[in-house]
């Protein structure tokens, strides 16, 4: 990839954009074993004539969208030299649909996940290629395909990030990177970890570091980034499924989403639809038969959004009550404090309160539906519900639990609810593409 972007590179230095680059016209060299990009018929020039003041801005509009169309190809490449899934031509038609449509490839992972096979192989290493270092290729390949020109990379930028040098050229990195990092070391804890004591602290340190380097803290921000559908990833309150209980009906939760609507009313700025599939398995043999009845929940508010401040209470050093949260803060503030960190985010204390949005609920409408037989027995209904209420975070059920919003971006989201605890989410595309 490093040889492909300095060819690219040279073009563009030289006002020749290739505009035809495939994955069919890169070779690899004989002798020194590096890529070569091939095929310049087509290449063009940046300047459709000679510079003057009257075509000055026409120019440089042609050139940005040269260069552009030039990343964003390399974007595709990138996509097939790494997840060899997309060579399949059904597969990448899906993956072009997807952002043809206009969604934002940093939820590229989330979309993937659903139409690529991750099960370990040695053909299919993408995803574990492109976790490394912290979910930095995931983050690379967003930037090569973004939508907008102003947000694509450029060549030399590429060649510096992090994903491209690794230990051999230490590189520090951006605040953008740093959200970045944090965000998808969350998310990798939440798929891979089984919920332990110390996991939990984990996931609760990277999540007060998120809402510490919120980059829209103001609600108007938030009036763009919030709207969409979000599925539940973790909740630092409730354990999420089954445990070791042993309740009369066995539910199996499926995904868990958060639908945010963006409304024109005086009285409400969104309306928000709480959506739990789940499985009511039947029989005996429901450890090894996971088959049954299909259900869904649907939870309906309206809420309002204003501006507000998430207040941290620094407790006395006398106090003796044991509290996980102190020790958390005391744990960023010492990341925070190293040589490491200290030159990106010059914090020298906890902060005593940070902007957050703050959401104002209205009445809450539910709704199930049971397939059959389930809807022949009420009482069979209440067992499924109040199994349901046991096993999601209460926040999801009631959502006047959910108080404010503490960060968000393109691709993740943190919700806090009125007992402190924390909801983090990712933006899910999948059934408006898939």
């Amino acid at each position: 990839m490093r040889d492909l972007l300095i060819g690219v590179n040279y073009l563009h230095s030289n006002g020749l954009a290739h505009t035809e680059l495939r994955l069919e016209k890169l070779h690899i060299s004989p002798i020194d074993r590096h890529i070569k990009v091939g095929i310049l018929g087509n290449a063009a020039n940046f300047y459709d004539c000679i510079p003057d003041d009257h075509k000055l801005d026409s120019n440089i509009d042609r050139r940005k969208m040269m260069i552009a169309f030039d990343m964003r190809c390399l974007g595709f490449i990138m996509a097939k030299m790494v997840l060899r899934d997309l060579m399949d031509p059904m597969i990448f038609a899906k993956f072009k649909a997807f952002l043809s449509k206009g969604n934002d490839p940093s939820c590229l992972r989330e979309f993937l996940m659903h139409i690529v096979n991750r099960n370990p192989s040695p053909e299919n290493v993408g995803f574990q290629i492109l976790d490394r270092n912290w979910g930095a290729g995931w983050n690379l390949l967003s930037l090569l395909l973004a939508t907008k020109s102003s947000q694509k990379i450029s060549c030399l930028d590429a060649l510096r990030h992090p994903f491209l040098c690794g230990p051999r050229w230490r590189v520090d990195p951006t605040m953008d990177m740093i959200r970045w990092s944090l965000g998808s070391t969350a998310v990798r804890i939440t798929e891979e970890y089984i919920y332990g004591r110390q996991q939990r602290r984990r996931i609760a340190y990277f999540i007060e570091l998120m809402e510490m380097l919120n980059p829209h803290s103001k609600p108007r921000s938030w009036l763009e980034m919030l709207p969409g559908k979000w599925r539940l990833l973790y909740s630092t309150g409730r354990h999420i499924g089954l445990t070791f209980r042993q309740p009369s009906t066995r539910i199996l939760i499926g995904d868990v989403h958060l639908n945010i609507t963006k409304l024109s009313k005086l009285h409400a700025t969104f309306s928000i639809k709480s959506d739990i599939g789940f499985k009511v398995m039947l029989g005996q043999d429901w450890p090894h038969d996971k088959t049954g009845a299909s259900g869904k929940l649907e939870i309906n508010s309206l809420s309002k959004l204003r501006a507000g401040r998430r207040l941290y209470i620094k407790e006395e050093t006398s106090t003796k009550i044991s509290s996980a949260t102190p020790d958390i803060r005391d744990s960023i503030l010492e990341k925070l404090s190293s040589k490491k960190w200290r030159k990106t985010i010059p914090i020298k204390e906890f902060p005593s309160s940070l902007p957050v949005a703050k959401l104002v609920p209205s009445d809450v409408n539910i709704s199930m539906s049971l397939d059959e037989p389930l809807t022949r027995n009420v009482a069979t209904a209440q067992n499924v519900i109040r199994e349901v209420r046991t096993q999601v975070p209460p926040e999801i059920f009631d959502l006047s639990k959910i108080v404010c919003g503490t960060y968000v971006d393109s691709r993740l989201l943190v919700l806090r609810s009125v007992d402190g605890s924390a909801l983090l989410f990712t933006r899910s595309l999948v059934n408006e593409d898939g």
